[in-house]
């Protein structure tokens, strides 16, 4: 019945997603409108993919790192990705792919540079280092984004703390092409890692005895959960909460197994994100929030809602 409540949201919520916005399209004239077709359906679609890879990213992170409070940007993803895409926006690079381009580019030279960091001491990957490098490398992009921004021109400055927020305006039947093809291979890799995760949150001893190869498992999982959330960010910018809070939210109710964490915490984060934004898009139509900021408001009560029953419990 769970399942089945699941689907029902995720449905419901992408129809209202298709037949929701600042222009008035009759429910007669939904099937042969461009409107639906060219801007609310890729839309709809793109943010519950980019959705779905940010849960997934979460709980894989979590189990990793064994952190409840542990996050795909906690990791300096969004760090280098708001790095790269400020450098786009600042130097006003050419072609409509220039600025996905180097937020992935950046996303991937933070995920390299932590992963790094964290194979410090030794060939065994420390998640407790990986965190503090992550908060490194995220902070030390910060800062020099700053400093490109307070230079950057008025018009660059609004788009890129636009794109900093994140969001949809640029989605498109291309953009959910790309999360298609560039999606599938991490999420398998993490959908095989299930079980030996299972394992690793005994700790890594038991895992080992167990038969889990732990070192590889920790490189598979950080570097799929690292590319997920870094194509995510190129096509959507920087999108808080929705790595934090799904996995726990998916845990309450469907328990710690990751072989039904994965594909709940797709759904459950998709469904959220496509709410999100048909929130962003209609509460102050015709303008639009950046869906950050919706997330970041409807994140910040549910996870003080969990935190206050994981320490009470």
């Amino acid at each position: 019945m769970k399942y089945v409540l699941l689907a029902v949201a995720a449905v419901a919520t992408l129809a209202a997603a298709v037949l929701l916005g600042p222009a008035d399209v009759p429910l007669r004239d939904v099937l042969g409108s461009p409107i639906v077709w060219q801007l609310r359906l890729p839309r709809a679609v793109l943010a519950f993919l980019v959705g779905g890879a940010l849960g997934v990213s979460g709980v894989a992170l979590q189990a990793l790192v064994r952190n409840p409070l542990a996050d795909p940007f906690l990791l300096g993803l969004s760090g280098g990705a708001g790095l790269g895409a400020v450098v786009a926006i600042a130097f006003d690079l050419p072609g409509p792919w220039a600025l996905p381009l180097a937020a992935f580019v950046g996303a991937v030279s933070a995920m390299a540079l932590v992963y790094r960091l964290g194979l410090i001491g030794g060939a065994e990957l420390d998640p407790r280092i990986l965190l503090l490098g992550g908060v490194a490398v995220g902070a030390f992009a910060a800062a020099i984004t700053t400093a490109i921004v307070s230079l950057a021109e008025a018009t660059e400055l609004r788009n890129a703390f636009l794109w900093l927020w994140g969001g949809f305006s640029g989605a498109s039947w291309t953009t959910v092409l790309v999360i298609l093809v560039y999606a599938p291979l991490p999420l398998a890799v993490l959908a095989a890692a299930a079980r030996p995760l299972d394992l690793l949150a005994l700790g890594e001893e038991p895992a080992q005895y167990l038969g889990a190869d732990v070192r590889r498992l920790k490189r598979l999982v950080y570097l799929a959960a690292s590319l997920l959330t870094a194509a995510a960010v190129a096509v959507a910018g920087v999108i808080g909460f929705v790595g934090l809070i799904v996995p726990h939210l998916c845990r309450l109710v469907w328990g710690r197994l990751h072989r039904a964490l994965f594909p709940t915490a797709f759904l459950v984060g998709g469904t959220l994100l496509a709410a999100a934004d048909t929130l962003a898009r209609t509460v102050v139509a015709p303008r639009e929030l950046p869906v950050g900021i919706v997330t970041a408001l409807l994140g910040v009560p549910v996870f003080a809602f969990l935190l206050r029953r994981w320490t009470v419990s």
